[in-house]
């Protein structure tokens, strides 16, 4: 049965409108974003500062979430130039915290906490007296009741009127096309080796390659979640794929052991199952499922899935179609990496979620181990692997996609 027919049963149900990859605006030269140079932590678990030095003065967006407790500090986009490892560790009410690029134009900082706060003070510093620009947030210590009754009151100030949607475009373009997700992205670094090299821009590197590879026969449009170094939310992952159509969906990570678990190599291929193929499944679908906790997004706002029992026939014959390309694509692998002992698994992630379009997560090896992670750095393995996953990715949509041909005209 071709994939399109299980996209045929949500016609009515999507959001529809072909969403591609556009190019983004001629970004601001980076001498012109502010520079943060330095942070500090100081107070205890009653009241906790936390001061960031700036290049100069900007402006400041600040709010809570709930379950876990996290204070989210939104700015305008800057250029972090702090000390190495800053955040890992905290101090006071503060367990940790993390920085990037959220958006284009827009940073976020979001901060674990130990327990519920208010937002005590929250400015920023005009330069003075040859002392930096200094962003300053006060956080101090407060009941669940009331943390959570200003985080409501916060929401509802903050809520938006419903906007009107877009018209839908049909897009005249009949090929079929591949969603290519490369993971984290921006605040969101994914887990990092020893030596500090970091998932997000390995997974990126890999994924630009497929996508040139796959150009190449101009038989498929490619859309990618995210061309550089930005935040995409989970739900939003799968948004794009469902409103392109598309008919493969593969997302890109790569996996870490801790020192005292062991060791692991090799690369794993991920489908989509609300019952973990075995325990190391299941904890690595936790982890990668709480992208939008690390990047503070607000969980309660994820919608809901529609026509559960639409959903429920398509996602049948989905997960079919997913497993068929993830034993596909291991196959193809086996010739030119390394693959884990059991290359084919499956686990509850979120971004597998599209129950209308056929979707894998390949891990492509361990950051935490040597070996993997030479070839995670090397050109030379990663145009292998491009061309693997590229020439995978192509038989499996020749044999179940109706329209492939031999390229655009």
């Amino acid at each position: 049965m071709a994939v399109g027919t299980a996209r045929g049963v949500f016609l009515a149900v999507l959001l529809g409108g072909a969403v591609l990859a556009a190019a983004r605006p001629l970004a601001a030269a980076p001498d012109s974003y502010p520079v943060a140079t330095d942070v500090r932590l100081g107070g205890d678990d009653g009241q906790t500062r936390f001061i960031l030095d700036l290049s100069r003065k900007i402006d400041l967006h600040v709010f809570t979430l709930a379950d876990p407790y996290r204070v989210v500090l939104d700015i305008p986009e800057v250029i972090f130039r702090l000390p190495p490892k800053a955040g890992e560790s905290g101090r006071g009410l503060i367990k940790a915290f993390r920085f990037g690029l959220m958006m284009e134009g827009g940073s976020r900082i979001v901060f674990d906490v130990t327990k519920p706060v208010r937002i005590d003070k929250a400015f920023v510093m005009e330069p003075a007296a040859g002392d930096p620009a200094r962003l300053v947030l006060v956080l101090a210590a407060t009941e669940r009741e009331t943390f959570l009754r200003k985080m409501a009151l916060d929401d509802k100030a903050n809520a938006k009127a419903p906007t009107k949607s877009e018209p839908q475009v049909a897009n005249s373009d009949p090929r079929p096309v591949l969603v290519l997700d490369p993971g984290h992205g921006g605040i969101d670094t994914g887990t990092r080796a020893p030596s500090g090299e970091m998932e997000k821009d390995i997974v990126l590197g890999v994924a630009q390659r497929v996508r040139a590879q796959i150009e190449k026969s101009g038989k498929y449009r490619v859309v990618m979640t995210r061309t550089d170094d930005t935040f995409i939310p989970l739900a939003e992952r799968v948004d794009i794929a469902r409103k392109a159509e598309a008919s493969l969906f593969v997302s890109f990570h790569a996996d870490f052991l801790p020192h005292r678990e062991g060791d692991a190599q090799g690369a794993t291929i991920y489908a989509l199952s609300d019952k973990a193929s075995d325990p190391e499944a299941a904890k690595l679908a936790e982890e990668e499922n709480r992208a939008d906790v690390i990047a503070g997004v607000d969980l309660k706002s994820q919608p809901n899935d529609v026509a559960g029992i639409l959903i429920d026939l398509a996602e049948r014959e989905t997960k079919t179609f997913s497993l068929q390309f993830a034993h596909k694509l291991a196959a193809e692998l086996k010739g030119v990496t390394r693959l884990h002992k059991d290359p084919v698994k499956s686990a509850g992630f979120r971004v597998l979620r599209a129950p209308d379009v056929p979707s894998v997560l390949v891990e492509l090896g361990y950051v935490s181990n040597k070996d993997d992670l030479k070839s995670l750095m090397s050109d030379a393995w990663r145009d292998q692997m491009a061309d693997s996953i590229a020439k995978a990715i192509d038989a499996y949509l020749s044999t179940h996609v109706a329209g492939v041909g031999t390229g655009a005209n």
